[in-house]
């Protein structure tokens, strides 16, 4: 009896999985299939079953036509290098920043935490303006020497979102559950900060640098909208997610949209698939032996 009830249960519990993978699998399994389809079967088969079968007048035609209305691979690598790049020098700076805030002291760390962290509760748009002055003004050295202004290129879309609060809330809360014995034991031993930083604390951190890795790569990839709008006129520095505007001019082609949304979601799976694996491998060896 008891061995019954504990196959019954597992049925349930893995049924209800299965029915929770499914109803994120679907707006997937949507977009990919519209994909394939011109816009009058897509819109007639948008309010049935038919909308998650290619079934009909299905072809690669909208992806084709994607790539002569827009430079997708041209969107695709600007927001990958800025993601990678913004993402890079994120995890190493608010790590080390972090690693400051949980095990060295000093005066105002707690004010100071708290004042960064409270940043996350105000809403870019707030700032944005006076970002937007700000970067205006401010030099760069360039091919011809210092140039002022940061308009239309890579670092004005990088340089103001290295540094978050909820990256460095995150690394913060992962070195405090550290055992500080180790960080003594370094010290005692004539070890440098930056020195237990790199190896003692580092070789620790996997899940908190693949978890933030993560989110900040979902982040920027996905969020490069107002603000490269504001400050990328040209289309050499634009994002994928301002590349949308090319698909909604005058008359809008669903299937291209949605062949345009396909192609854009590959990096974020890809990047997503091989991080969680990161993830679960540094979860499976991270240890602290006694």
């Amino acid at each position: 009896m008891p061995l019954r009830l504990t196959m019954t249960s597992l049925a349930l519990r893995y049924t209800l999985l299965a029915w929770i993978a499914l109803l994120f699998v679907f707006p997937m399994v949507f977009m990919l299939v519209s994909s394939l389809k011109p816009d009058l079967d897509l819109l007639r088969d948008s309010g049935s079953l038919r909308a998650f079968l290619p079934v009909g007048d299905v072809s690669l035609d909208n992806y084709r036509d994607a790539f002569d209305r827009a430079p997708i691979g041209r969107f695709i690598f600007n927001s990958v290098l800025i993601t990678a790049v913004t993402m890079v020098l994120s995890l190493f700076l608010c790590s080390m920043a972090a690693f400051s805030f949980a095990f060295m002291r000093w005066p105002g760390r707690a004010a100071a935490l708290a004042a960064i962290l409270a940043t996350y509760i105000l809403p870019f748009e707030a700032i944005a303006i006076p970002l937007l002055l700000l970067v205006n003004e401010l030099p760069w050295l360039g091919a011809g020497g210092v140039e002022f202004g940061w308009l239309n290129s890579y670092h004005v879309q990088i340089v103001p979102f290295i540094a978050d609060a909820l990256t460095l809330f995150l690394f913060v809360q992962y070195f405090r559950d550290l055992p500080r014995e180790l960080v003594e034991a370094a010290r005692v031993d004539g070890a440098g900060w930056f020195q237990i930083y790199r190896s003692v604390v580092l070789p620790l951190a996997g899940p908190v640098f693949a978890t933030a890795a993560i989110l900040k790569f979902l982040m920027m990839y996905n969020d490069q909208f107002m603000w490269p709008i504001m400050v990328a006129q040209v289309e050499e520095y634009r994002p994928v997610m301002v590349g949308l505007l090319y698909f909604f001019q005058l008359n809008v082609a669903w299937g291209e949209v949605m062949a345009y949304l396909s192609i854009i979601t590959v990096p974020v799976l890809a990047f997503y698939l091989a991080l969680q694996r990161a993830f679960i491998a540094s979860v499976a060896s991270t240890g602290v032996k006694g």
